[in-house]
């Protein structure tokens, strides 16, 4: 008997374990329900770009076993090698690429039981904060199919919101967990720095601007999948260590009384959309009522020099990926290769003198610092994940900006996230509101360094107090 899609969507990734645990669902029901939901609607949204049909086989083999056993799942296609898969980066250049191994956060992944069947869409490199890669097409939202689905995860964030997989893996340089999962009626967790592996492929990624965890539907999901991959991997240059107790045990226990500031306004202090501060105020208003210190403020640093010294490592990054895939295939990249957004920053970074780039650590040190202190009597801090509801597809083309351009237009989307990749601190995007028309809006939560588990603890006392689960798009 095939599981209806309403009786599928019941259950989030922890639930669907247990029930095959149980025996009250069969993992080869569970795979069946994935994919036809895959097949009903991902020709609308595209948000998965490769279905592995030898995954998909060896799924329907392997004994479901592990925390997650027999749960469908599906990586970024951007910085995770899967074994066999192909790792495009959302690039024409890296179009023909397959690597023989899996990431430590894949294999950890696999371990916990979790089918891997394929890849989900990102724009070219990460780039952008919207997901229209040249080489696949846009990703849409599904809850309205004429607005962006976040990015760099777009294609993660909307096939969990469409209901292919109660969770997906997602990677965040920049936003990129948080700014889809607030597109998308979301949670999306960027970790502490160091508190999962990196490699074997990556050592100190983007100089700790990077992370990877998920998005996913419920709380207990981030929680679980965070317990199935934290921890260092062998040879990583830096690790923060996981609580003593696994964080799914920590959730159920709420939170200490914590000082919370709050802000309405970007980190430039220039006003946001009436929507966004709706987001935050219903949240402070929730946190209140939970008994919370709540207080208006946000640290107070130069977002301006702190984006710009981030922004020149992303370049010269990207420009080092492309120079390394020009040596693998014996020849330069060729222009249409590249989107031309890319093809600009790509020569941009390879102008970055040594002495240049290595000046930016420490404008970003000074920065981060400044941020760091507010933290010392504040342990939470509330925004607006977005400064705006998700805007419409096109608006953040790689296709059509200038580079300067680009980067202004992504300031005015998304001014809130990128602070906290330099500081390496946990934050968080919540789906605690809708806009009038039906728009999901995120609401971030950020901690203190390597303090997860007290993010999470409130986060579920958050959804506890005002659920989304039932919450589904209009697809």
């Amino acid at each position: 008997m095939s599981l209806r899609f309403d009786d599928y969507r019941a259950f989030d990734a922890v639930g669907l374990a247990q029930a095959i645990q149980r025996g009250e669902l069969h993992p080869g029901e569970v795979l069946d329900a994935a994919l036809d939901r895959l097949h009903a609607v991902n020709p609308r949204i595209n948000a998965i770009t490769h279905l592995d049909e030898a995954a998909v086989e060896a799924a329907r083999q392997a004994p479901a076993t592990g925390p997650l056993g027999g749960v469908p799942y599906f990586i970024k296609d951007l910085h995770a090698p899967v074994r066999g898969m192909p790792l495009t980066h959302g690039s024409r250049l890296f179009a023909q690429q397959r690597l023989d191994f899996d990431s430590e956060t894949v294999a950890r992944l696999r371990r916990a039981g979790l089918r891997i069947l394929g890849r989900t869409a990102s724009p070219e490199f990460g780039m952008s904060p919207s997901t229209e890669p040249a080489l696949t097409g846009p990703t849409r939202n599904p809850w309205n199919l004429e607005r962006t689905a976040g990015g760099s995860s777009g294609g993660a964030a909307a096939a969990v919101a469409a209901g292919i997989v109660p969770a997906a893996h997602a990677t965040d340089s920049g936003g990129s967990i948080r700014i889809p999962a607030a597109c998308n009626g979301l949670v999306g967790l960027k970790p502490t720095r160091g508190l999962l592996p990196t490699g074997p492929h990556r050592g100190d990624a983007t100089h700790g601007l990077s992370h990877e965890h998920a998005v996913t539907r419920s709380v207990r999901d981030c929680a679980a999948l965070l317990d199935a991959t934290a921890g260092p991997d062998a040879g990583a240059p830096y690790f923060t260590p996981a609580p003593a107790q696994p964080f799914l045990r920590l959730i159920d226990t709420p939170p200490r009384r914590l000082r919370i500031a709050f802000t309405l306004q970007t980190f430039r202090q220039r006003p946001v959309h009436p929507e966004s501060a709706r987001a935050v105020r219903h949240a402070v208003a929730l946190l209140e009522a939970m008994g919370h210190e709540m207080r208006e403020g946000a640290p107070a640093f130069d977002a301006d020099a702190l984006g710009s010294a981030t922004g020149t490592l992303l370049l010269t990054g990207l420009a080092a990926q492309v120079q390394a895939r020009e040596a693998a295939l014996g020849r330069p990249a060729q222009e249409d290769e590249l989107e031309p957004l890319t093809w600009l920053a790509a020569r941009q970074g390879r102008t970055v003198s040594g002495i240049a780039y290595a000046s930016q650590f420490a404008r970003i040190n000074q920065e981060v610092r400044r941020i760091g202190r507010f933290f010392e009597d504040i342990d939470v801090l509330v925004t607006p994940t977005l400064a705006a509801p998700p805007v419409a597809l096109g608006t953040l083309s790689t296709q059509t900006h200038t580079l300067a351009s680009f980067q202004e237009a992504c300031a005015a989307f998304c001014p809130f996230t990128g602070a906290f990749n330099a500081t390496g601190q946990p934050a968080m995007s919540l789906p605690l509101h809708w806009t009038a028309d039906g728009l999901p809006l995120g609401v971030q939560l950020v901690g203190r360094f390597a303090d997860d588990a007290t993010l999470l603890q409130l986060a579920a006392a958050l959804e506890r107090a005002a659920p989304w689960f039932h919450r589904t798009a209009p697809l």
